[in-house]
C-alpha cells in the first residue's frame, strides 16, 4: 500500500496562489498514476489535474487548465499541485490520489484511484 500526506492547503485572497504538497510512502515504485482531485461539501469529488508518470503525461479539467500546474519530484515521491489566479470557486477539501496498479495515461475519474490522503483545505475568499 501506499501512503500520502497532503499540505499546503490555506486561506487566500482571490486572484492569490497556493502550492499543495503529497507526500507518498510505502509501495510507490508501484504508482503508475496520481492525482489531486477536490471536493466541497455535499458535491462529488472531481479530478483537477492528474498525472501519468513513467511519461509525466498529464490531464487538466477545463477548470484547471491555465491556472493550475501538476508536478512531481520522483526522488522524493512528492506530488506537487501548483495553483495560480485562484477562484472563490475553487475552495474545497484538495485531497491527492494514487492508483497502484495499471494505467497508461492520465485518469479522469476519482474512482480509478483507490489510495487518498487525508486531504488540505483550501479557502479563496472574494
Amino acid at each position: 500500500q501506499v501512503q500520502l500526506v497532503e499540505s499546503g492547503g490555506g486561506s487566500v485572497q482571490a486572484g492569490g496562489s497556493l502550492r499543495l504538497s503529497c507526500a507518498a510512502s510505502g509501495f510507490t515504485y508501484s504508482v503508475n498514476c496520481m492525482a489531486w482531485v477536490r471536493q466541497v461539501r455535499g458535491k462529488e469529488r472531481e479530478v483537477v489535474a492528474s498525472m501519468y508518470r513513467a511519461a509525466q503525461s498529464t490531464y487538466y479539467a477545463d477548470f484547471a487548465k491555465g491556472r493550475f500546474t501538476i508536478s512531481q519530484d520522483l526522488r522524493n515521491n512528492t506530488l506537487y499541485l501548483q495553483m495560480t489566479g485562484l477562484k472563490s470557486e475553487d475552495s474545497a477539501t484538495y485531497y491527492c490520489a494514487a492508483r497502484d496498479g495499471y494505467c497508461s495515461v492520465p485518469l479522469k475519474t476519482s474512482r480509478d484511484f483507490p489510495s487518498w490522503g487525508q486531504g488540505t483545505q483550501v479557502t479563496v475568499s472574494s
